[in-house]
């Protein structure tokens, strides 16, 4: 059995009770989990794990390691018998992680509370006895939304069989349902965790369309329901707060095998399981409006919603205002003949069909700005021949119409340009789409400009300007209500300059950015193109958001959330309304006080520029070191990431050369630094940073920063949490590398300097002390995958060497079967 350490405080104890206690008793019944040819591996398997925490404590290599463990508890002679335990014990850790997943999601509601005071009734409330702040929360509350946009890179790591199982265990453990949790465990040992070949697109939108059915559409609506109530309390009329986006079939970004008809397959499916889960309500509903003076209506309503539910052969039409209609009708009769009997059922489902329409989730269609120039090129000269991007590119276009007619303009209505650097870049696009079927007074299109690098944010002001002052644009502005919408990349941006100067330039973007529209009265809304771990945007998101000041557009929050942050922030519906809120009032306190951002006066701008600058040369020095890919090469599993079936999207762009730094995608890069348990991209440079300021006698100025700007601190908490996900223990025998052991050795001077600057500079003894209970999550989980860890390590081993050619095919496997779990484990590891 895990054995794992506990830890103090109040809210740790309930952790302690309420997971450590319960995951270390359900995590004896997979002792009997029914693998095949289990005999041994759960005896074996507590006894791997001390070995290999005693094995890392003496900084022995992964393959000392393991071989001993064979030598002194098993007799295994053969490399393939080796290899097969191996397997086995990574399903039995696999589902360990499942365990502790579904035992900490049991406890949510014990661990998590909202702060109240933060809340819109909060501050409704205080203006009660004053109109003029009474008048300012109407205004912020029609003008807010919070848009949740899914994304398919990676996808979920688990098939909807194994996200069902989760739920239904999830439920057992929360009234300790011995027998069922029993029953459930030996099903998760049967159900296949991963597909033999990669998702197609509509694959990975059928997987992530699970998180709509199952939660989305349950925890959007509820958030919705209090904001109903609340705004009628105070006489307000309701307004929709939650939107959300998807990206599944619609982002073709480095990703050929998006194309229209993968398109079309994926708004068809959204459309379908919305009508699902409509009908689904429906019934209920039917069940007990019985009475007369509604039959005709109800009949109606079935026939509609099945026909559209399971029909695959209906021509899908926007009859969300039909629906709507009839829905009300029966709602007045209810009022007005039957004192009102169930009139709650029939007001959430029209709730719900406000929310979702007809579409369910907005589709973003999204593409390369090199692609749509070669697309524009190719409209000015037909003789050209096109490519299948190009020919992609012109059928999209036509295939939004097509789109808009049959679900609402709402269903897909907005094209983003990554890699955006200037304003024709937009441009040509709104030209290819008047070129190819729409009629400028007919362009219900939002054309949402990406920055990525830190040298396209710093020139995103200027190309906005240019944007805002072209005849054309403003015109199509002023037909879009003049609102725009920016999308800021996270990820890239680290990958580009690291995690401070990533962090700094999308702060001081917004600030440009909000100016220049500000300037040219456009409403504008930020998009965030965010990931899970702190070094592609994630950590303590709404602590951003609660701390932009009024500087910075933050009426309308939209993020993008992805592969383990959607499992672990929204995987069920109490995490999922839990973290909504918290966008939400962070959304609404910071539009409440509109306090000036600290970090715009000269003492603090100063400082952060040259911190950035510091951090960004001591990042950018590591990856022009010659060793910087060939260590994470040989080290990693970056080079066997594209085997690994859990994506549609390759990789790297440019498929088929040689790989390049710059070709790379940021998740990959990301993830292959996380599985070295280095997470390089999240904390590297701050350090030096940090100690420069020290050493430049500034440290009571960065002290300040830190103490007044919630901003900043969160940048600091969230390098804090990316390191408490590091350990470079595991990896200290790299120092006696010859040809890398240098280069190891600079890496953890970097950590360890990163981590003491920090703690001096929080006043902390040990990394994210403020947040005893995710601290204790993350120790648990890096304590139940480290021997995922050596095991992967081992296997890369074995790939070096020469001699074990024959075996090399099975230690691949093996290496990239250690991949799923790490992550999931993780949770914002991807």
């Amino acid at each position: 059995m895990t054995q794992i350490p506990r830890g103090t405080g109040q809210k740790e104890a309930i952790f302690n009770n309420e997971v450590v206690s319960r995951f270390e008793l359900y995590n004896s019944l997979f002792l009997t989990l029914p693998f095949y040819r289990i005999k041994d591996t759960g005896t074996l398997l507590p006894l791997f794990i001390k070995h290999c925490e005693e094995g890392v404590k003496n900084n022995e290599t992964p393959t000392n390691i393991i071989k001993s463990f064979f030598d002194k508890f098993t007799k295994i002679e053969s490399a393939k018998d080796g290899i097969d335990l191996l397997f086995r014990f990574i399903q039995y850790i696999e589902r360990q992680v499942v365990l502790f997943d579904a035992v900490e999601d049991a406890s949510f509601s014990r661990l998590n509370t909202q702060d109240d005071q933060s809340s819109i009734h909060s501050y409704l409330s205080k203006g009660i006895d004053n109109a003029i702040l009474k008048a300012k929360i109407e205004k912020l509350v029609n003008e807010f939304s919070l848009r949740l946009v899914l994304t398919a890179h990676p996808t979920q790591f688990y098939p909807g069989s194994v996200l069902s199982i989760i739920t239904d265990l999830t439920a057992a453990l929360k009234i300790n349902d011995i027998s069922s949790i029993n029953q459930l465990l030996q099903q998760l040992g049967k159900t296949p965790f991963f597909n033999k070949k990669s998702p197609s697109p509509v694959d990975e939108a059928l997987s992530l369309a699970w998180y709509l059915e199952n939660v989305f559409y349950f925890a959007a609506a509820n958030i919705q329901s209090q904001v109903d109530f609340t705004l009628s309390e105070f006489n307000i009329d309701s307004k929709r707060v939650i939107e959300l986006g998807f990206w599944p079939g619609g982002d073709r970004d480095g990703n050929p095998n998006v194309n229209t008809d993968s398109t079309l397959q994926v708004v068809k499916m959204l459309r379908q399981i919305l009508f699902r889960c409509y009908y689904r309500d429906f019934r209920k509903l039917k069940r007990r409006i019985t009475f007369r003076g509604v039959e005709d209506t109800i009949a109606v309503i079935q026939d509609v919603l099945y026909n559209n539910a399971f029909d695959t052969s209906i021509a899908p039409e926007n009859i969300g205002a039909f629906l709507l209609d009839q829905l009300t009708k029966i709602k007045t009769t209810l009022l007005e003949a039957h004192d009102g009997l169930f009139v709650d059922l029939v007001e959430d489902l029209i709730r719900k069909v406000n929310l979702f329409g007809t579409y369910f989730a907005s589709l973003d269609i999204r593409q390369d700005s090199r692609i749509l120039r070669n697309a524009h090129a190719y409209c000015l000269d037909r003789s050209l021949e096109p490519d299948d991007l190009i020919q992609d590119t012109i059928g999209t276009i036509a295939e939004i119409k097509q789109i808009q007619e049959s679900n609402g303009e709402l269903a897909c209505h907005r094209f983003i340009i990554s890699n955006c650097q200037k304003a024709s870049d937009i441009l040509m696009l709104t030209d290819l789409f008047l070129w190819n079927g729409w009629k400028e007074e007919e362009l219900s299109i939002d054309f949402v400009p990406l920055f990525e690098t830190v040298d396209d944010l710093l020139v995103a002001g200027e190309v906005m300007e240019t944007l805002y002052t072209n005849p054309f644009y403003l015109k199509h502005l002023e037909r879009r209500g003049f609102n725009q919408h920016i999308m800021l990349g996270f990820s890239d941006s680290t990958k580009d300059g690291g995690y401070l100067m990533a962090n700094w330039s999308i702060f001081k973007a917004k600030v440009d950015l909000t100016s220049v529209s500000n300037k040219h009265n456009i409403q504008l809304a930020f998009f965030d193109g965010r990931g899970g771990p702190p070094a592609r945007g994630g950590g303590k998101t709404h602590r951003f958001y609660a701390s932009m000041g009024k500087e910075i557009a933050n009426k309308n929050i939209q993020i993008t959330i992805q592969g383990q942050t959607i499992s672990s922030q929204y995987g069920s519906i109490d995490s999922a309304e839990f973290n909504m809120e918290q966008l939400i009032n962070a959304g609404i306190s910071a539009g409440i006080r509109e306090k000036h951002n600290i970090l715009l006066d000269p003492l603090h701008k100063d400082l952060l520029d040259v911190m950035a600058s510091d951090s960004y040369n001591a990042y950018v020095g590591l990856r022009q070191h010659p060793l910087f890919m060939s260590y994470l090469e040989k080290y990693s599993p970056l080079t066997l990431l594209s085997k690994i079936t859990i994506s549609s999207r390759p990789v790297k762009r440019n498929s088929g050369k040689k790989l390049q730094l710059e070709d790379l995608r940021a998740i990959a890069f990301v993830t292959s630094w996380s599985q070295l348990k280095q997470n390089i991209p999240g904390f590297y440079g701050i350090g030096t940073a940090l100690k420069n300021q020290e050493d430049q006698g500034n440290w009571d100025n960065v002290y300040k920063t830190y103490q007044e700007s919630g901003y900043f601190k969160t940048i600091i908490e969230n390098c804090m949490m990316s390191m408490s996900k590091t350990d470079f223990s595991v990896t200290a025998y790299f120092a006696e590398d010859p040809e890398y052991g240098s280069f190891w050795k600079m890496l953890n001077a970097e950590f360890e300097l990163s981590k003491k600057m920090l703690l001096r500079l929080a006043e902390h003894e040990s990394l994210m002390e403020n947040y005893p209970v995710e601290k204790r999550s993350i120790a648990v989980r890096e304590k139940i995958v480290l021997p995922l860890v050596l095991i992967q390590h081992h296997a890369m081993a074995q790939l070096q060497d020469e001699s074990k050619e024959a075996d090399h095919a099975s230690y691949e496997k093996l290496a990239i079967r250690t991949v799923y779990g790490i992550v999931n484990a993780g949770r914002n590891l991807a």
